[in-house]
């Protein structure tokens, strides 16, 4: 009999406290909860560059990892692509693991005991997630907030799909987008003269000579300690942080200084005094895509004077359409399981990323910033993207091309071609494509159609050619000194 986790057993006897319906099935979802994360575990541990992995030896069984200090690590052959959970047992030596945070902490590995922690908690809030879900997923959506809330497990390929340290079994019900509530914000009364403000602020959180800065509760009780006064309702969307305001279009990006996978969720100045540059920039990009790809808005961003009380307000992606939905919703639907429909699609996103790294933009295009607009009949027409503060530009390729260099600096900027590559290839192709198909042999067969008739740049070729380059998801929490994001290679589908 499996032994639970200390964090399993926590969340099970807080949920007997809140909601003593949900107990039983939150017992019945730990099993496939934990093979959900230990699958993710595994994709790191076997193809990202990790220290204490000495040799990785493919056989009959599957494959064997050697350790520096001599042991081996047994598990399946791997699918890096794969979103299924396949990964049930591993063996280190002769002693099997079905738990993803037990075998960390017998790994005995430099800051595994943290990470292991972390995994624990992403098993027992991603049972949590699941077991609130309907049987059936029932009609399609009608307002985007709708479709953001059928995600439920999270990041496709981190191994803290669903941690939320920090965050209680009541507040994860409460604030979870996956669980549906509808939050009621909070409003921070802030002088304008105190601000750093971009954009035009919505006149609706304005209040004289002040600023209503939206925040958010779990941010306003653990983080500000302070009261606030009752702000809109909103519901939650897949980020979390980010929500559709109930009584009107926009989307409110909220400040949530919180871990969420690998990241603390606050809203930087550096972001907040670039966003409208970014904004405007994005705008003039928009009729060089002939209608393929689209940029939400940013109508304004604050901060006061800290990344824990800072907001940013958003027009909603469905201005481009009723039927537009985040990449990663589509894996709630049928239409990846079409080989035609996926290899549209891909077509669709290789087009217009490229396109746009052609020009000098590379987009952070995960299945949580690129959202498709669908036809009635379900057919990819276009794509939105939202959230510019982590996309690169490159100076020379704009000049290249005769576009005006926004003014600009920091990280945004650079014109490594490494760097972009890696920001859209390791987003898109690795990120959002593996993701809607699902496993290394449907990408294949989707890229194979979708790169045909695509223009022969140096950029294609790389793509063709190379690796591709992922985010070493695992390496990045284990090395907690290192700052910025590590890579891997990922096997090419393609070569």
């Amino acid at each position: 009999m499996h032994r639970p986790s200390a964090a399993e057993a926590r969340f099970a006897a807080e949920l007997a406290v809140v909601h003593p319906g949900l107990t039983a099935r939150y017992a019945a979802e730990l099993p496939g909860a934990r093979a959900a994360v230990l699958t993710r575990l595994w994709r790191g541990l076997t193809h990202e560059p990790l220290p204490w992995i000495t040799a990785r030896r493919a056989g009959g069984e599957g494959l064997a990892l050697r350790l520096s200090d001599g042991r081996r690590l047994h598990g399946p052959h791997p699918d890096p692509y794969a979103t299924a959970p396949y990964v049930t047992v591993v063996r280190l030596d002769q002693v099997a693991y079905d738990d993803p945070a037990r075998l960390m902490t017998d790994l005995g590995v430099p800051h595994g005991a943290d990470l292991a922690v972390e995994l624990a908690d992403s098993v027992a809030s991603l049972a949590l997630s699941r077991s609130g879900q309907p049987a059936r997923p029932g009609k399609w959506p009608t307002s985007d907030w709708e479709w953001e809330q059928r995600i439920v497990d999270g990041h496709p390929y981190h191994p803290n799909c669903r941690s939320r340290p920090g965050f209680s079994v009541a507040e994860q019900l409460a604030y979870g987008p996956e669980h549906r509530p509808l939050v009621r914000l909070g409003s921070v009364p802030v002088p304008v003269d105190e601000c750093l403000v971009t954009g035009a602020w919505p006149s609706q959180m304005r209040d004289g000579g002040r600023l209503l800065l939206p925040v958010h509760p779990w941010q306003a009780e653990h983080v500000l300690k302070r009261p606030v006064t009752e702000g809109p309702g909103a519901h939650p969307l897949m980020s979390l942080r980010t929500l559709a305001l109930a009584d009107g279009p926009q989307h409110v990006k909220t400040a949530l200084s919180a871990r969420l996978t690998s990241s603390v969720r606050d809203i930087s100045g550096y972001s907040i005094s670039m966003s409208a540059t970014l904004s405007e920039f994005a705008e003039t990009l928009s009729p060089r895509m002939d209608g393929l790809l689209h940029f939400t808005r940013t109508l304004g961003a604050v901060t006061a004077g800290s990344p824990d009380l800072a907001a940013v307000v958003r027009e909603s992606p469905q201005v481009y359409g009723d039927r537009v939905l985040p990449v990663a919703a589509l894996a709630t639907t049928d239409l990846p399981n079409s080989p035609v429909w996926l290899a549209e699609f891909a077509r669709l996103a290789l087009t217009a990323g490229l396109r746009l790294l052609e020009l000098g933009v590379a987009l952070e295009a995960h299945g949580q910033n690129l959202l498709v607009v669908l036809s009635e009949s379900n057919a990819p027409l276009g794509l939105v993207y939202r959230d510019l503060a982590d996309i690169r530009i490159s100076p020379a390729r704009l000049a290249r091309h005769g576009i005006p260099v926004p003014p600009l600096s920091g990280r945004v900027v650079t014109d490594d071609e490494t760097t972009l590559r890696r920001k859209l290839f390791g987003s898109l192709v690795a990120g959002a494509l593996a993701a809607t198909a699902g496993s290394a042999t449907a990408l294949r067969g989707a890229l194979e159609i979708a790169v045909r008739d695509l223009p022969r740049t140096p950029d294609l070729a790389a793509l063709l050619e190379q690796p591709l380059p992922a985010k070493a998801l695992t390496l990045m929490r284990l090395s907690p000194g290192t700052p910025g994001d590590q890579w891997t290679a990922l096997p090419n589908p393609l070569l």
